[in-house]
């Protein structure tokens, strides 16, 4: 299997500034997966166990003179640290920085490689950054898994197809600070959070415990998808209310997701969304976040890059 392209400088700048310090506040090891027209960056699609995020783009957004082969139809997926990816990204960056310019600047070449550790007798894989001067090239090796065989490979896209699924109802949250600095105030409360989406446009967060209730409602949100005509006699009741009679009517779903997660999906703004959409899977498998991603200078949707995750739900019991 190969796989070698040269990243363009915009993609350096999405990955180093923007996504790549963002995926390793979800976790410190994800799988790359390469096809041919796209490049994922996946946590916990196998195993199931936490936030499941998946950030993708097309190759065009990352990279020039791209070139993938493999017996697995041209699919390439492995695990990597995504600490020690941004490390050797931010250092061949600085090195193109200080030695390229004009004619003869430098290009970063990233391809996988297989060579001799120190000390070792078995030839193990990494990923290699090398920066391509006029005179000299500079190597950054980052290790990675073994490439996922074709069972795992086939595990990994039937994964990706089920974390594809959109929830039928979507609302718009413009603002992911307001969040941020409500969920700031709740971290020390409890460590369980309800969330209500309704059809009329309003999403209900609240905290619960013994001693004390938090909550937090955004009204008349604008909504994606299955949507409703928020009743005239619920204009003047509390949050509260207006969420049970909702969920009553069936026109709102509620889920409890750990508030550890919650706050975890908002480091996702280290990636410069525009805006979010939240939403709930049928029957409250997951409470879904969607970031959306605008052409620099327009309100046109950026199709080249998507980035979602899914909150694992909790029994109340748990807590």
């Amino acid at each position: 299997m190969k796989f070698k392209a040269f990243l363009t400088e915009n993609g350096v700048s999405l990955l180093e500034k923007r996504f790549l310090p963002a995926l390793d506040k979800m976790g410190k090891i994800c799988h790359l997966y390469l096809t041919r027209d796209h490049a994922f960056f996946l946590h916990n699609l196998l195993n199931g166990d936490g936030i499941q995020s998946v950030a993708q783009f097309r190759k065009e957004a990352l990279f020039d003179d791209y070139r993938i082969s493999s017996q697995n139809g041209d699919r390439i997926a492995f695990a990597v640290d995504v600490s020690l990816l941004h490390r050797a990204l931010r250092s061949s960056v600085s090195i193109c920085t200080e030695f390229g310019t004009g004619a003869t600047a430098n290009r970063l070449q990233i391809k996988l490689v297989k060579k001799l550790p120190a000390n070792s007798t078995q030839p193990m894989p990494f990923l290699s950054l090398e920066t391509k001067g006029f005179k000299s090239a500079v190597i950054q090796d980052v290790p990675i898994s073994k490439p996922l065989s074709r069972t795992h490979l086939l595990e990994l896209q039937t994964a990706l197809g089920l974390a594809q699924d959109l929830p039928r109802t979507l609302v718009q949250v413009p603002d992911l600070n307001q969040l941020q600095s409500f969920v700031d105030r709740m971290k020390h409360v409890g460590d369980l959070l309800s969330v209500s989406i309704a059809k009329y446009g309003d999403l209900h967060v609240q905290i619960s415990t013994t001693l004390i209730t938090l909550g937090a409602e955004f009204r008349k949100l604008l909504v994606v998808g299955d949507q409703a005509e928020a009743p005239a006699e619920d204009r003047n009741v509390s949050a509260q209310t207006r969420s049970s009679r909702a969920l009553l009517r069936g026109d709102a779903q509620t889920v409890q997701v750990s508030v550890k997660h919650f706050a975890k999906s908002l480091c996702y703004h280290l990636a410069k969304p525009d805006c979010a959409f939240y939403g709930i899977a049928p029957q409250g498998a997951c409470l879904t976040v969607i970031f959306q991603f605008f052409i620099p200078g327009s309100r046109q949707m950026d199709k080249s890059i998507s980035l979602h995750c899914r909150l694992p739900v909790l029994d109340p019991a748990s807590s």
